[in-house]
């Protein structure tokens, strides 16, 4: 695989972390720079950990992960969007975080299963697992950033919308995963 193919790939991969970071960034109320590098950090770091994880497994292990990583995608991303909503529609006397650091993992390694699936394809055509993890994991550290940068000055037009947009946001990503699985059977 050549560097412009493994770029591709890596783009491909990071678009739903940053979609999902879009999110998060309309989503906490006076976003700083340390909170888009947390979240371009653990999204980054699950995007290089998974293909790495996935070049350690066999073709077989990978064929029964692919028949349900859809499934895992939609429920969580799904779950979360839900949760957000609810939560957009309780009064809260004290402003908080809607993003803990528990659901950004869950969204980090939601949107990075697909990665696993790369990984076990990279190992089976012999590319450099460690460059190629690392490629992906930067790529989807810049995404992520940009996306959590992008989403808080989209968040602030939405004001006491962004909860509910970012919660729908997440459950069409679930949904759009799904259906793209389901459809290309």
């Amino acid at each position: 695989m050549g560097f412009f193919s493994l770029l591709l790939l890596s783009a491909a991969l990071a678009m739903d972390a940053f979609s999902v970071a879009v999110t998060d960034g309309m989503i906490l109320n006076n976003m700083r720079i340390r909170d888009a590098l947390k979240i371009g950090i653990l999204f980054g770091l699950f995007q290089f950990l998974m293909p790495c994880i996935g070049s350690g497994v066999s073709s077989l292990a990978a064929d029964y992960i692919e028949s349900f990583d859809h499934w895992i995608v939609f429920f969580l991303l799904s779950f979360l969007g839900i949760k957000m909503i609810i939560d957009s529609r309780k009064e809260q006397e004290i402003p908080k975080n809607p993003l803990s650091l528990a659901s950004l993992l869950l969204m980090a390694a939601a949107t990075s299963i697909d990665a696993l699936a790369a990984g076990v394809s990279l190992a089976a055509i012999g590319a450099p697992i460690f460059f190629s993890c690392s490629v992906i994991g930067i790529t989807a550290f810049l995404f992520s950033f940009s996306g959590a940068i992008l989403g808080r000055r989209f968040g602030s037009r939405l004001e006491g919308k962004a909860e509910i947009a970012g919660g729908v946001v997440l459950i069409l990503i679930g949904l759009k995963t799904l259906i793209e699985h389901l459809f290309s059977l």
